[in-house]
């Protein structure tokens, strides 16, 4: 007997979330837990035959057979052959053309689907809101959960409306709204660096911390997804979920436990005692799109000579907000958002930076550089780097760095988040209150914006930024 009976319906299967991300999160998720009974249902758009989905399936799985594969040293032979584990799931697996806000297709969706579901929208905001009301009006089976992707609502108002909607039919607990940036490995084993030992948690408050950088750089450019990103934009696609949800976890209280309610609840305590820093949104967001230029053998466009792109708009392609967390522990602490597209390195860290020594002893020289405590998402490493007495001359202060690697854990993000949905564990979802708080911090940086009081600065792609910004050091 299977230790879990579920069925994974994708809304949305055919889009590019699934292939790329859902899918081969399934296949790793799939070959760790071997004793799951996954059924696979996928709903589209899209007219794809029963062999044209199933081959669909077959390549997102073995694409990421072949990724995990690479990443165990000796393991890849050359063969991308799916295992009989993974086989036998893509044989089982459906897919039926629908559209997903009809009753009567929602129906015959839940009639397929052999045990209770977990139920994915991978939807656009507007779809996901008009599917949820028409599901609100079905009979559910009794074990349905809901897996909802970011953006959660437009703004703070709909995400009101939409938890108002879910709640009217759904328990919050089986109600996940899906940041897979929690489901890193980085942003897990912070629970462990800040709580399982006494040397880096004293330090981290206003007494010793100078400022909190959060950054995430990409390289890539639109690639595509103009339909969606042209009307969100840097701030709401990666600031307003992802970053902010690192943040809470960089700056929360200890939680009694790592189960769902108290962990959850202590990320939003500091959510709600965000504001932007100096309480003024325009002198303290920053936003820029990039213009044309080289990233590597890459030429791209300017943004605004993309494909899908409505210049009028003013979408930003870079975001930078700096805010406070205006409490005991962290009032006073400048804390740094960023995250772009198109510059030219990714980075993906958290870097807490300290305050300088109070008092150097007369004697000793150097120590011009802030001890600093970086910690990097993807690949999962920590840097401590610290002021020493340098290997030569005992009397001169060196910069030194002690570093670890992290456990990258045996499952992808999307594997992360996929287990909790399925076992019906929110612990790496995010709460309905802490989803409209997010969009009640970022909205008067939004506002602000909207109102043309910011300016929109440009910066040729493959740089580190615009001009006369003060780039977060690297």
């Amino acid at each position: 007997m299977s230790s879990l009976q579920t069925t994974l319906l994708i809304l949305g299967a055919s889009g590019d979330l699934s292939k790329r991300l859902l899918l081969p999160g399934l296949a790793t998720l799939l070959e760790v837990k071997e004793d799951w009974d996954v059924q696979l249902v996928g709903a589209g758009t899209e007219d794809l035959s029963d062999d044209d989905w199933k081959r669909l399936v077959h390549d997102a799985f073995e694409n990421a057979q072949a990724s995990k594969n690479e990443e165990d040293e000796g393991a890849h032979d050359g063969s991308e052959r799916l295992s009989a584990r993974l086989r036998a799931v893509v044989e089982a697996s459906s897919y039926r053309k629908s559209d997903v806000t009809s009753a009567d297709d929602l129906k015959a969706l839940l009639a397929d689907c052999q045990h209770d579901p977990a139920v994915y929208f991978a939807l656009p905001p507007a779809v996901t809101e008009k599917s949820c009301e028409v599901l609100a009006g079905l009979d559910l089976p009794q074990g349905t959960r809901f897996a909802l992707e970011k953006p959660f609502g437009t703004d703070a108002r709909s995400a009101e409306h939409l938890n108002d909607v879910l709640h009217g039919f759904l328990p919050e607990e089986r109600i996940h709204r899906v940041d897979h940036f929690l489901g890193r490995s980085t942003v897990l084993n912070l629970l462990g660096l800040r709580f399982a030992n006494r040397i880096i948690e004293p330090l981290l408050s206003s007494q010793h911390v100078e400022r909190i950088d959060i950054v995430y750089d990409e390289t890539l450019g639109l690639e595509g997804r103009a339909r969606y990103y042209d009307k969100a934009g840097a701030l709401v696609d990666m600031i307003q979920s992802h970053l902010l949800q690192v943040m809470a976890v960089v700056a929360m209280e200890a939680p009694a436990s790592i189960d769902a309610d108290d962990l959850r609840t202590q990320k939003e305590l500091v959510l709600r005692a965000v504001r932007p820093w100096g309480g003024d949104a325009v002198a303290a967001g920053k936003r820029a799109r990039y213009t044309a230029g080289t990233i590597g053998d890459r030429q791209l466009p300017s943004y605004v000579d993309e494909e899908g792109v409505d210049p009028s708009l003013g979408t930003e392609t870079l975001a930078q907000l700096t805010l406070e967390v205006a409490n005991w522990r962290w009032a006073g602490v400048p804390i740094t958002l960023r995250s772009g597209k198109a510059l030219g390195k990714q980075r993906r860290e958290i870097i807490i930076t300290f305050k300088d020594s109070p008092h150097v002893p007369n004697g000793l020289t150097g120590a011009e550089l802030p001890d600093r405590l970086r910690i990097w998402i993807a690949p999962d490493e920590l840097q401590l780097e610290l002021n020493v007495n340098g290997p030569g001359d005992p009397y001169t202060i060196d910069h030194t760095a002690l570093s670890v690697t992290f456990n990258p854990g045996r499952l992808s993000a999307y594997g992360e988040v996929l287990a909790g949905v399925l076992e019906g564990d929110a612990t790496l979802s995010v709460r309905g209150d802490s989803a409209v708080q997010g969009w009640k911090v970022v909205e008067p940086f939004l506002q602000a914006w909207r109102d043309g009081r910011v300016p929109l600065d440009d910066y040729a792609a493959g740089t580190e930024g615009p001009e006369g910004w003060d780039n977060i050091d690297a």
